[in-house]
């Protein structure tokens, strides 16, 4: 992205950034980009979607979730697309950044999957450098009352983020050190081995004050194939070393790792939850989990005891590749756009599947 910008509801712009780091666009101009990928959050809004308790700002602090290219060889020979988090001012000076090449000492990779790093991370053949650890969620952990409580992990300016080849979901401080993490390996402590696998997650966040749930970390649990270690039958050269071909939507206590809640629904029967990228979940004020399961264009309302009660499909497909896909999707009031009117809602009865019939053309 060369600029990361803010639009009023008319389309104007009125904030900008453009200035991480100089860049070389197609036509051999060098110019200043943002470098922004994945995520971004304001202040006051740490999940990144709607809650009562916590003020939309339209000016404030603005973290950032970025790339920089660079090579350092006690991670691998091959240039790497580094992750880079930067935090704004609303004047666009640059308050605290973060860089991940140099805290992978504090990842908990084993030296089986600090080689296979080495060895085998890929790059793309546009950019030619290593995208290796795929950090494709972050925002500020946000006010919770386990930082009320003492538990300095949870500081509301520290924050969270998960990689996804690396397969953990990671807090850090201001100091830049890792305070919290689970993963990459789901066997290190019994509590982490309860929780069971987590792979190729997305969208971790500390529910905010206020919904039910306030305090605990939510997050999609993707599935499909990601990790580095030792080669396995999924993953030979060391990378993609495990597998599940279903999705999980996972809340659990953030101090004890308990598992609080789930949505899944396993392989073997007539409908498969699985969104092997992409993908978020939300909870509501009502109890409720309005889910994004990504790759099938899907999301839908689920009730704490898993009853969907609203469902949407994107009609919108691509020209190009037939998908149908959404990176993320959140529910917001209906006063949240000025220039809409209230709809009115209506109940949809879903019909009797053995009756229902379509007339052919």
């Amino acid at each position: 992205v060369i600029a990361l910008t803010q639009q009023d509801w008319d389309g104007n712009i009125i904030w900008q950034y453009d200035g991480a780091e100089q860049v070389q666009t197609e036509d051999g101009q060098t110019v200043w980009a943002s470098r922004q990928h994945h995520d971004w959050q304001r202040e006051g809004s740490p999940a990144g979607y709607y809650a009562e308790s916590e003020p939309l700002l339209t000016e404030g602090r603005t973290l950032v979730l970025g790339h920089k290219e660079l090579v350092n060889l006690e991670i691998s020979d091959k240039r790497l697309e580094d992750d880079y988090i930067y935090e704004l001012s609303w004047d666009g000076e640059i308050l605290w950044d973060w860089s991940a090449n140099e805290h992978i000492d504090e990842f908990g990779f084993s030296e089986d999957a600090r080689n296979a790093i080495y060895r085998s991370v890929s790059f793309t053949e546009a950019q030619q450098s290593a995208d290796w650890l795929h950090i494709n969620g972050m925002s500020y952990v946000g006010p919770n009352h386990w930082y009320d409580e003492g538990d300095e992990r949870f500081h509301p300016d520290n924050v969270i983020f998960s990689s996804r080849q690396a397969n953990i979901v990671v807090i850090i401080d201001r100091t830049g050190s890792v305070v919290w993490r689970i993963g990459p390996d789901y066997r290190e402590t019994a509590a982490m081995r309860a929780l069971g696998q987590v792979s190729g997650q997305h969208h971790p966040h500390i529910i905010p004050i206020g919904l039910p749930g306030a305090g605990n970390i939510m997050f999609f649990d993707n599935g499909g194939a990601a990790g580095y270690g030792a080669g396995t039958p999924f993953g030979p050269d060391g990378r993609n070393i495990v597998a599940r071909d279903y999705s999980r939507v996972l809340e659990i206590n953030p101090v004890t790792l308990e598992k609080v809640w789930e949505y899944s629904i396993p392989g073997g029967t007539d409908f498969q939850f699985y969104s092997p990228n992409v993908s978020s979940a939300q909870r509501l004020a009502n109890g409720n989990t309005l889910i994004t399961e990504g790759a099938a264009g899907r999301i839908f309302e689920a009730t704490a005891d898993k009853e969907i009660v609203w469902e949407f499909v994107n009609p919108y497909f691509n020209a190009n590749n037939g998908r149908n896909n959404m990176y993320r999707a959140y529910r917001v009031p209906y006063d949240w756009v000025p220039q809409l009117q209230r709809p009115q809602e209506r109940a949809v009865i879903p019909p009797n599947l053995a009756e229902f019939r379509i007339q052919p053309q």
